[in-house]
């Protein structure tokens, strides 16, 4: 625990709210490196206490509440930590998110609520994300946590995918009394929250407890079922559920289509942070092993995906790393606080540089990458300045292990497979934004394999919305 002065609890709370943040603690990097655990270290009460009374209750409606795509009533929540009442602020994040315990943690919060903070023109933005987790993990080890189940209605509701999407949604029908069950392709819950996300910034025993609150409240999860291959959304309606949400994401990692891209040594991002940071007992059979890396690792990409594996090659022993990237860090759509981390652990960046070809050693494994420098043209379409090569600037990077974080496409396998169900851009879902609903009767979709990749909270916001339209559809029938 950090040491309070007993001068900083004497300043009344209007100075207190003029004072700079406590910030938050992590591990040292020297220890945090050798292993695959939580970097961050928990609040203690007294910290929590503080940090939420230099929140000056803007008026409504708040900028961090309206910057929150789960709309938290942030301003509450830190009126009541404040005070010390941790259990009356964890329900006040439960009435609008499904998983704050998770949201608190992964969101990039210098984006949402934190980058709209008063105080950023003043001091450091209040750390809302921190308190949001501090409370509700608070609650779950004070008194648990438990869904409250509806009065059966006799319906069912299949859920394909157990990603936050379908998570959020089944949080929401059970307590509306539905009966749901959940398929997912793995032989574990969470989809990207657990093969997706590191065990440093998320650890899985928060995302398995808030299954274990889904089981509990009566949640079937049927796991190593591809939904689309095993069985059709057709089959799912035939089996007498009367209704079917898709939250299957976007796992599908994106190529480069250079040469050499297929050779031993080159990573795709998701099997590379599955098979470092997952169980192997969680991992289907053929990736049960952990991925071998050399000395020198160049991770090619430039959003969070790319920090977390930066910061995984730097936890299996490599001795450099380096973050190939062709815009400029400003231009980089991954969080900044990542990046600063992933620096403090010991990550370097090469800026404005493209990979043009990876070649090999005699022995056939990846020795060296070539790349060529770029420089920054016109706006693209969604202005972006679009990176432009620089001729006659190739050059070598020396690499044994490369790790492509270029970012997911759409599984169009439901889409391909599932009569009238209308989908776009090579295999996204269309659907109704104020509902969820497909073009076809009785199916909804949220999240990821709707809007492409995008945030938790965005996705556990779509599960949401889309529960209570299939509320409304299952007592219309």
């Amino acid at each position: 625990m950090r040491t309070i002065s007993s001068e900083f609890l004497a300043i009344d709370r209007k100075s207190r709210a003029r004072l700079p943040s406590l910030g938050v603690n992590t591990r040292p990097v020297s220890t945090r490196i050798c292993d695959f655990d939580d970097v961050i270290i928990p609040m203690e009460p007294e910290e929590a206490m503080l940090e939420a009374a230099r929140c000056v209750h803007c008026p409504d409606p708040a900028p961090c509440m309206l910057a929150c795509p789960a709309h938290n009533d942030i301003p509450s929540a830190m009126w009541l930590i404040e005070q010390g009442e941790f259990l009356e602020a964890a329900k006040i994040y439960r009435q609008t998110s499904s998983m704050p315990e998770i949201c608190g943690r992964v969101c990039p919060q210098e984006q949402l609520c934190q980058g709209s903070c008063s105080h950023l023109k003043s001091s450091a933005s209040v750390q809302t994300g921190p308190l949001e987790a501090f409370v509700t993990c608070y609650e779950r080890r004070a008194v648990g946590v438990e869904i409250p189940v509806g009065k059966p209605t006799g319906k069912k509701v299949a859920m394909v995918g157990a990603g936050p999407a379908s998570l959020s949604c089944a949080d929401q029908l059970v307590q509306r009394g539905h009966k749901v069950t959940i398929f997912e392709a793995k032989p574990a819950p969470g989809g990207l929250l657990t093969y997706g996300i590191p065990n440093f910034k998320l650890p899985k025993e928060v995302v398995f407890c808030r299954v274990q609150d889904l089981e509990r409240a009566g949640v079937e999860f049927i796991y190593s079922t591809y939904v689309g291959k095993d069985k059709k959304i057709d089959d799912l309606f035939a089996e007498g559920y009367n209704a079917a949400f898709v939250g299957v994401g976007t796992l599908i990692d994106a190529l480069m289509e250079v040469p050499g891209e297929d050779l031993p040594g080159v990573y795709k991002a998701t099997e590379f942070l599955a098979r470092a940071n997952v169980d192997l007992a969680l991992l289907p059979p053929d990736k049960r092993s952990r991925p071998e890396i050399g000395k020198k690792v160049a991770v090619i990409g430039g959003g969070d995906t790319a920090s977390d594996c930066l910061r995984t090659a730097l936890r299996l022993g490599a001795e450099q790393v380096v973050c190939l990237y062709r815009r400029t860090e400003k231009e980089m759509p991954g969080g900044r606080h990542d990046r600063e981390l992933a620096r403090e652990e010991g990550a370097q960046y090469q800026f404005l540089t493209q990979p043009v070809r990876f070649i090999a050693d005699e022995d056939g494994h990846l020795a060296q990458i070539e790349c060529i420098r770029m420089v920054l043209g016109e706006p693209d379409a969604k202005g972006r300045r679009k990176p432009v090569p620089v001729e006659g600037s190739n050059f070598i990077v020396e690499a044994d292990t490369a790790v492509l974080a270029l970012g997911y496409w759409p599984d169009p396998t439901i889409g391909d497979t599932t009569p009238d169900l209308k989908t776009r851009d090579w295999g996204l879902i269309v659907v109704d934004p104020a509902t969820g609903a497909t073009s076809r009767p009785g199916v909804y979709a949220g999240g990821d394999d709707v809007t492409g990749p995008d945030l938790v909270v965005t996705a556990m916001v779509a599960g949401r919305k889309a529960a209570a339209a299939i509320d409304a559809y299952l007592q219309s029938k």
